[in-house]
């Protein structure tokens, strides 16, 4: 006989926002947690749903409110939405209020001329598809998930004007836009009636680009929050390429994200020095390496992917030290010049 695992209803704990840290997103109402949990990999139909579930009541559980997904993210693409929805169904849904949701629309989602990029049909189909997948009536933020060199930027910003003006999402951003044309966005919104809320941007100590085009300083004229994704760089400040690539790694597979040619040697050696910063910190490679991205002042949250419940608390204990000295702050600069 076939034996049934029985999942007890899910209660949130009662203690869930004690310890987490929430931030004002830009110059808005809506406060962010510190530390978001992002659908990217680890919650598509190829994952273990158990496993998702696990990893999503802890997270709520430890305060976490903010839950990142996008139309394309699995794999394969839906995918994460569909879990996402199930989750809803099955634990989640008492607590909607308390949870900022979103979604994003622009990277290939389905074949032909509409699946992709920022049209104004692109994005309102899309849209309707991801609450569909994930059976909601709205989400929190939806964002233009990049910038579309063909469509007009006025017919991207006012898909996304009309997303808010219909209900259908709160709040409206955008992510992996330069800092002239995030400047542009949130001029054309503040026209149309529409605040763009926040910028999601790739950030960590191995990748500061942004910061040094001067995205940071737009952001803050403009009255927007920002998010990171890839605070860890795919796995490589939290260590676990220090001696060596595992097997089980992303690197070693065939991974579009982190090659093998990119774990150099010049690379692992920074690693290993800001591995030891951690240390007398009393934190983790990943505890700090978080920590360094959060204590930028236009930082309102840092996103997370989880594949099991103790890499997800690892992460969030980051919060328990976020400040750094100046003699601290000197070297790492020193170490990220090497």
């Amino acid at each position: 006989m076939e034996r049934v695992t029985i999942v007890p209803p899910y209660v949130a704990d009662e203690g869930r926002y004690e310890d987490m840290e929430y931030r004002r997103c830009g110059k808005s109402g809506l406060k962010l947690s510190a530390v978001s949990l992002g659908y990217w990999h680890n919650f598509g139909t190829y994952d273990q749903y158990e496993t998702a579930r696990a990893v999503t009541r802890r997270a709520f559980d430890l305060g976490i409110t903010v839950f990142d997904l996008a139309n394309n993210y699995g794999p394969p693409a839906g995918s994460a939405e569909e879990t996402f929805g199930r989750l809803m169904r099955e634990d989640m849904h008492p607590y909607r209020d308390e949870m900022v949701i979103t979604t994003k629309a622009g990277y290939t989602m389905w074949p032909g001329p509409y699946g992709d990029f920022g049209s104004r049909k692109s994005l309102l189909a899309s849209l309707d598809q991801s609450l569909k997948r994930m059976g909601l009536d709205y989400v929190d933020i939806f964002y233009h998930h990049r910038m579309d060199p063909e469509t007009p930027l006025e017919e991207t910003m006012g898909a996304l004007a009309q997303a808010v003006k219909s209900g259908k999402a709160l709040y409206v951003g955008i992510s992996n836009y330069s800092p002239e044309k995030a400047a542009e966005a949130s001029a054309l919104l503040k026209d149309m009636g529409v605040h763009c809320l926040i910028c999601q941007s790739r950030y960590s100590l191995l990748d500061t680009h942004i910061e040094k085009a001067g995205l940071f300083d737009t952001l803050q004229k403009c009255g927007m929050g920002a998010t990171a994704f890839s605070p860890l760089a795919q796995g490589l400040l939290t260590g676990k390429y220090n001696n060596g690539i595992p097997e089980d790694s992303r690197a070693a597979g065939e991974s579009v994200f982190l090659k093998k040619e990119n774990v150099t040697p010049e690379i692992i050696e920074k690693v290993v020095a800001l591995g030891k910063m951690a240390a007398r910190r009393g934190q983790t490679t990943a505890q700090f390496a978080l920590a360094w991205v959060l204590h930028q002042p236009v930082m309102t949250s840092v996103l997370i992917g989880a594949s099991r419940v103790s890499q997800l608390e690892e992460n969030v204990g980051a919060l328990k030290n976020l400040s750094f000295t100046k003699d601290e702050l000197k070297e790492i600069d020193q170490i990220l010049k090497k």
